[in-house]
């Protein structure tokens, strides 16, 4: 059942025996595991089925970190989360991202990679998925690409194989939740605390709002937030009437340890067979194809370079653009659909600003539809040539070289947090403060890799690469790189309570009903697309749960 809780019949409050907060992919893939149950499952979701910019500034912030990251612009408040907004990627942690590595402080998760790969497993089938078998270390799909990938130096770099759907889980999943009778889906019901028990042992109420007045409390025997990296720990931090600091914050680690995947330009290859170099790596043009390769650092340079895990992906920048190619580009923009609503202006805004698009092509022509449909039979030739070279499976326009970006690893780092800040949202809590910041570590890991994807990729081109200035400068310089939206480690998994905010369940320390779903829960972060791994741990979580209910 959908319920919007700014509907005036919508009744205040509710009872379930599981009140899942958050119906990003998270809380979407655990509440689809208890249909068919026993079990009552509230899923509550602070924003509507579409992006609103009212409920989407309930997410603004501010930025005061040596790295900038704008907490509104790098997530999305609607039901599906994020992942409206995602590219399909899924990849599995291997087990060395797992494992703990001496020259990596405070890595290691309590779960191995074997603990996790039968709920990677099902994980496909929540994806969408074609099933295809899970190398035995977890290091990606034993499944062949499209096109072979170029072959590397095994102890430089490695092809590892990623899945990509098309599955956008709030399109996807809500009539099926919808026509569940046990599940209830509740729109427009932000979480403002957390009432905890006297004896600061149990959760024993969620206090709901909406940004039109209406305020209640949701009765469950267990709860979960399934709220991101950032909102999970300000979740925690905001409901500290009971518990000074918010639950699970008796060793001060909530917020701590925030991390994302730190991306940028590392540099470009000049000359050689760059389509030859791009044509395997390309996603734009997949034609169906589920499967893709990915240039990511080997185990023996991570162990040999004390690095954090990395990969590269090759963008073609084109050459000149023909006059009938760039008229044709100019037509198709043209006709594509305006922006009709506010949820499509907002997933546009933050589709860029969590860069998950391609470079821009080089050249779209300009002008009246009169005069591009003038240009475009001038240019037919053009057309003809272009469509050639894709029949071969090349791209549409001679490239002139490559530009390498690269997605990095982030070291664990207590002081990379998540804070609330004094100003208050709409809803009167506090907004947050993302105070996020670069170790020694990951310095050393962006310049040393960028220079060994650089040469190893000039090397199998035939062509030269000529890096960033930042790759070349000292390392006192920053590396030029941004968030991906990728937020992680907030709320870091251990056994010890000392040095993490949840056990190996997911069950946040000292509170006996609250867990938490997500990559909030990630001692690190490897290089992998995090969305595959937030599913594993959530139908694990899952599982855990229908345990506990019996």
């Amino acid at each position: 059942m959908i319920v919007d809780y700014l509907d005036d019949s919508a009744a205040a409050g509710t009872a379930a025996d599981i009140c899942i907060v958050g119906a990003g992919a998270a809380g979407i893939a655990m509440a689809r595991a208890f249909i068919g149950t026993s079990l009552r499952v509230c899923l509550l979701e602070g924003g509507g089925l579409t992006g609103e910019q009212q409920s989407q500034a309930l997410y603004a912030g501010k930025s005061v970190g040596s790295l900038s990251l704008d907490p509104a612009t790098s997530r999305m408040r609607a039901f599906g989360g994020s992942c409206n907004l995602w590219g399909g990627g899924c990849m599995p942690l291997n087990a060395m991202d797992l494992r703990a590595r001496d020259w990596v402080a405070q890595s290691g998760w309590p779960i191995t990679a074997s603990e996790l790969k039968p709920y990677y497993v099902r994980a496909m089938e929540v994806c969408g998925l074609p099933w295809y078998p899970l190398h035995g270390n977890g290091n990606g799909f034993n499944a062949l690409p499209g096109f072979p990938p170029i072959p590397f130096d095994q102890g430089k770099l490695s092809n590892q194989i990623f899945m990509r759907t098309q599955l956008l889980f709030g399109r996807d999943y809500l009539a099926e939740l919808g026509q569940a009778p046990n599940v209830t889906v509740l729109l427009h019901a932000n979480l403002l605390e957390l009432d905890i028990a006297p004896d600061g042992r149990v959760v024993q109420g969620a206090t709901i709002g909406s940004l039109a007045g209406k305020r209640g409390v949701v009765r469950a025997r267990h709860f979960v937030l399934a709220c991101g990296g950032i909102e999970n720990a300000r979740l925690l931090l905001q409901s500290d009437r009971r518990l000074p600091g918010g639950p699970g914050n008796t060793h001060g680690l909530v917020g701590r340890y925030f991390m994302d995947h730190p991306s940028g330009r590392l540099g470009a290859v000049i000359g050689g067979k760059t389509d030859h170099l791009a044509r395997p790596y390309d996603r734009e043009n997949a034609k169906g194809r589920a499967t893709f390769p990915e240039i990511c650092l080997s185990e023996q340079a991570q162990q040999r370079d004390g690095l954090l895990n990395g990969r590269v992906h090759p963008f073609v920048a084109e050459g000149p653009v023909p006059r009938g190619v760039a008229a044709l580009r100019g037509l198709r923009k043209r006709r594509r659909s305006a922006i009709s609503n506010e949820g499509k202006a907002l997933e546009d805004s933050l589709c860029t600003a969590m860069r998950n698009s391609a470079l821009p092509v080089s050249s779209v022509a300009s002008g009246s539809t009169s005069g591009l449909l003038l240009q475009l039979a001038l240019g037919v030739g053009d057309i003809a040539r272009a469509m050639a070279r894709k029949r071969v499976g090349k791209p549409a326009v001679r490239s002139s070289h490559l530009v390498l970006v690269g997605y990095f690893e982030q070291a664990p780092n207590p002081n990379s947090r998540i804070k609330l800040d004094a100003s208050r949202d709409a809803l009167g809590q506090r907004k947050v403060c993302v105070d996020w910041h670069l170790n020694a570590l990951d310095r050393h890991t962006y310049r040393v890799a960028a220079r060994l994807f650089g040469h190893e990729l000039a090397s199998a081109s035939g062509g030269c690469f000529e890096p960033e200035p930042w790759v070349e400068a000292d390392d006192v310089t920053p590396p030029r790189v941004e968030g991906t939206g990728h937020h992680m480690g907030t709320t870091r998994m251990a056994d010890d309570p000392r040095h993490g905010v949840v056990n190996r369940d997911c069950r946040v320390h000292g509170i006996d009903n609250l867990h938490i779903a997500g990559s909030s829960v990630f001692p690190t972060g490897g290089w992998a697309f995090p969305t595959f791994t937030i599913i594993a741990l959530s139908l694990r979580l899952a599982e855990r749960l229908q345990m506990l209910c019996g």
